[in-house]
């Protein structure tokens, strides 16, 4: 483990390894098989590259995207490390010479999709290679119940069979038990030693607001709590997508779309200035994001509601991947639950897959009506214990509450005399006894309960039918129609009383102030400006992401510490050796001039 360390330090620029990091890199470089769960910027990649490098031969990385491959690759070359990547950006040549180099024992990791990994080509030229390890990443892409099911990872378990001497690492952010389970099975990793760390990601704000004018709450929550931030921003439709980021430019922000349908050189283009430039916001649907290593998205958000919590969590997991404050916000309404439920139906998939998806999206429910911790329902459903957080909007703005037993009744009488079928809109009329059209042809003005919530605001009431849905009291039909469940009983015989959430207007908005670094003085922000700057014009030259070079938190602690020689800046977090011989004399001089600056 000395040289484990070794290469932690020298190389990766680290002091120590966290958590279970040190274990991990241990048994699989000693030959012992591993499936590692560990949360978005926990150091899951150290865990496969640094065995990699300290065994003999090439670490074989299956990664599910190019852009990840390309990240990946790039960022290690930054490092002094002897990478290379096949897929189909490749030209023949390229690729021939990538393999020649794999042969030739010259490259010490070699990212490759699956579909790649499992031709016979590639096969026998495994076979005909000295093959440090196998990391199979992304690896709940294996699971059918999960959200990023990919059909080729189910045939991984070939390495299993064809090199069972080698040891193999399999690494997710994201599975629940029923996900790791198939993992173990599908691979062949009933001996391997399960590594599971806290789902926890402590630096991320958690935020749901209620669905009102979604674009004009997202826009507040740009401008008011992260301007100039790099984030995502995600939307469940291509054509979503496309009208928000059209819409964020008419804005005056620097807003790019990006979904599958999409021409390919548009998505690459787009990927890469989100990836390179500073305070680019990217609109996309679920297809984009899964392996960017950017460390610095400051915020995702959602405009949808997700299909489930592992999406979720997986999504909300690409903000703050460097440690440093981030956040995760959403704004729902009821629809769209209602919307979902609607494409589980319509899907065509087998009823118990449908099973699943519905169990899953009611535990998505669940988690936007909870009543307390956010945090402490997203972890629980990790099968993780976790105290209050402090850091998501109902622990930092606990919400209040209300006797809301006879407004309940009221809502549920109504739901049973109009007939069980009409949606939340239809019933919130007749509550606040509304005249409309519908309200005319159904007859339902003449209902006992018609104008008996007048009382009530509209948000309030949607708020407790979203609630009373959550609390499954009530359910949702695939059209959208809201009937009883025997949950309700009680309530409707005044056996039961119920406390429900008010309706806030602040929640409507949402949203705490992530400051990436505190900058209380002129000369603060000077500095900050000036590493900033060095760091853009070395990754214009060396044509590379600005944090490849370093990241926030790199220079985080540059302007903190004020390292004034060479040996003082290779004790910054991420400054490894070969970085330190790059890079190390040019921030030395940003930081000695400044210095020289403010010292007259």
């Amino acid at each position: 483990m000395s040289t484990a360390l070794s290469v932690l330090q020298h190389t990766f620029g680290y002091s120590a390894f966290r958590g279970q990091q040190a274990e991990i890199v241990e048994h699989v470089a000693t030959g012992g098989d591993a499936l590692v769960l560990m949360p978005t910027g926990g150091g899951k990649s150290l865990c496969y590259q640094i065995p990699a490098l300290l065994r003999e031969g090439c670490g074989i990385v299956v990664s599910p995207l190019i852009a990840l491959m390309q990240d990946q690759v790039d960022a290690l070359v930054q490092l002094g490390v002897r990478a290379a990547f096949l897929n189909s950006t490749l030209a023949l040549h390229e690729a021939n010479d990538i393999e020649q180099a794999l042969l030739a024992g010259e490259l010490e990791l070699l990212y490759v999709a699956p579909e790649r990994l499992l031709t016979p080509r590639f096969q026998s030229l495994l076979h005909r290679s000295n093959i440090a390890l196998f990391a199979i990443d992304e690896a709940h892409c294996v699971s059918q119940w999960g959200h990023d099911f990919r059909p080729e990872y189910i045939q991984l378990s070939v390495l299993h069979e064809n090199f069972p001497d080698i040891p193999r690492i399999a690494l997710t952010a994201t599975a629940d038990q029923l996900t790791r389970q198939e993992i173990v099975d599908r691979l062949a990793l009933q001996s391997a030693r399960v590594f599971l760390s806290s789902f926890d990601r402590p630096n991320i704000h958690y935020t749901v607001v209620e669905k009102d004018n979604p674009r004009k709450q997202l826009l507040y929550f740009l401008r008011n709590v992260h301007p100039g931030d790099a984030g995502i921003v995600y939307c469940l439709s291509r054509k979503k997508v496309e009208e928000t980021a059209a819409w964020l430019q008419e804005q005056g922000l620097r807003a790019l779309p990006y979904h599958a349908g999409l021409d390919t050189s548009t998505r690459q283009a787009n990927q890469t200035r989100f990836l390179r430039e500073d305070s680019t916001i990217i609109v996309a649907t679920v297809a984009f994001g899964m392996g960017i290593d950017k460390p610095d998205v400051r915020f995702v958000a959602h405009l949808d509601l997700p299909k489930s919590l592992e999406g979720y969590y997986q999504e909300t997991g690409r903000a703050g991947r460097d440690g440093l404050p981030a956040s995760a916000w959403m704004t729902y309404g009821l629809q769209d639950m209602v919307l979902l439920r609607d494409m589980i139906e319509q899907s065509g998939t087998p009823d118990e897959i449908k099973r699943i998806e519905r169990q899953k999206l009611d535990a998505m429910l669940g988690y936007c009506e909870a009543p307390s911790c956010r945090r402490q329902v997203l972890l629980h459903y990790f099968n993780e214990d976790a105290t209050p957080c402090g850091n998501c909007d109902l622990c930092t703005n606990p919400p209040q509450t209300w006797d809301a037993t006879t407004a309940v009744q009221k809502a549920l009488s109504t739901i049973y005399r109009s007939g069980q079928r009409y949606g939340a809109g239809h019933i919130i009329d007749i509550l606040r006894g509304k005249d409309t059209a519908k309200m005319r042809e159904c007859g339902h003005q003449h209902l006992s309960t018609f104008g008996i919530g007048k009382d009530i605001s509209e948000a309030q009431w949607r708020s407790l039918l979203r609630q009373l849905v959550a609390m499954a009291m009530i359910g949702v039909s695939e059209h959208g129609g809201l009937y009883l469940l025997d949950a309700c009983r009680g309530i409707l015989r005044g056996e039961q009383h119920l406390q429900l959430r008010k309706v806030s207007e602040a929640r409507q908005w949402g949203g705490t102030k992530a400051s990436t670094v505190t900058l209380d003085t002129d000369e603060q922000r000077e500095l900050w400006a000036a590493l900033r700057q060095c760091r853009k014009q070395l990754a214009e030259e060396q044509n590379v992401p600005a944090y490849m070079i370093f990241g926030d938190a790199t220079l985080k602690q540059m302007l903190e510490k004020r390292p004034n020689s060479l040996e003082g800046l290779h004790g910054i977090t991420g400054v490894g050796d070969v970085k330190l011989e790059k890079y190390g004399t040019d921030f030395l001089e940003v930081l000695q001039k400044h210095r020289l600056n403010h010292a007259k």
